[in-house]
């Protein structure tokens, strides 16, 4: 009896041990759970660069039975121009050689161009398919020197915490053989500034939100088009998608709260000494599979 009451406190002291590994065990997987089910944290990500998906219309605002399209649209015969084998070769052939010529050119002139051209661009653009034919998209065009100036501001002072905090040391080495960084000069010299939003919903005549489909993808699109009319053209352009600027600059422009930012295009001619890397092109057969 007298062994057994000396040992009680070792066992309880056992029992105490044994608990505590068995609720750090369950407390660790507990984590562990979450840690997988939690979404990584990317800093580097803009938020208004998200898929229309990543914003979801509030069913009490979605009108289910109409979406402002005519349900009786009328319908008419399509007669396309159709062109013989060798003309289709030689105009393919001959679009392909234009495009191909396209690059992306930091250095642009304050050389003055045709408005009567943008507008035509942007027309263009607005050709594009979209989903249910919503044309969830806005284009910005900014002459102004002050406008432009002022988005130069915006946008230098967030690229210079993108490419120090932000994007990484693998990303901004990757970009460094381009010889590009957060100074963006051309945000002053292009005589036009395109910024292309996205509009992840619109308005119905009675203000309830009306869904765009698939708002991202058909917004990229015009953009791809956009891209070959200006090299049709004979301008220049490059990509630019600000990180971390939309809010500021949908601001700056009084843009609602419904458009996100989805591109940034300076567009002009090249300056007399503007430079391009050397850069090849994956060739046909590594980006086409036949099946």
């Amino acid at each position: 009896m007298a062994l057994f009451s000396s040992l009680t406190p070792v066992f309880i002291a056992i029992i105490c041990v044994l608990i505590g590994v068995i609720l750090k065990k369950t407390n660790g997987e507990k984590e562990k759970h979450e840690a997988k089910s939690k979404p990584v944290s990317r800093p580097w990500v803009d938020e208004d660069l998200k898929d229309g998906t990543d914003h979801p219309v509030e069913e009490e605002d979605v009108d289910e039975e109409w979406q402002g399209l005519d349900e009786n649209v009328a319908h008419v015969p399509f007669f396309a121009e159709r062109y013989s084998e060798v003309e289709m070769i030689k105009r393919s052939q001959a679009f392909y050689e234009l495009l191909n010529k396209r690059r992306s050119v930091r250095f642009l002139s304050d050389e003055p161009v045709p408005r009567e051209v943008i507008e035509n661009v942007i027309r263009t653009a607005g050709t594009s398919p979209s989903g249910a034919h919503t044309e969830p998209w806005t284009f910005v065009v900014v002459q102004d020197p002050d406008v432009k100036h002022k988005i130069r501001e915006i946008v230098e002072e967030e690229e210079e915490i993108n490419y120090k905090k932000r994007m990484g040391d693998k990303w901004v080495n990757d970009l460094k053989r381009l010889r590009t960084n957060w100074i963006k000069e051309y945000l002053d010299t292009a005589p036009y500034l395109i910024l292309i939003f996205k509009q992840v919903y619109g308005r119905l005549p009675n203000g309830k939100k009306k869904t765009h489909y698939y708002n991202e993808i058909s917004v990229s699109i015009a953009c791809g088009i956009l891209l070959a009319a200006l090299q049709n053209a004979g301008l220049y352009t490059v990509t630019t998608t600000p990180l971390n600027c939309g809010p500021h600059l949908r601001a700056l422009l009084r843009r609602p709260a419904n458009e996100k930012l989805l591109l940034l295009l300076p567009v002009g001619y090249p300056k007399r000494d503007a430079t391009v890397p050397v850069l090849t092109r994956k060739p046909l057969e590594d980006i086409m599979v036949v099946v």
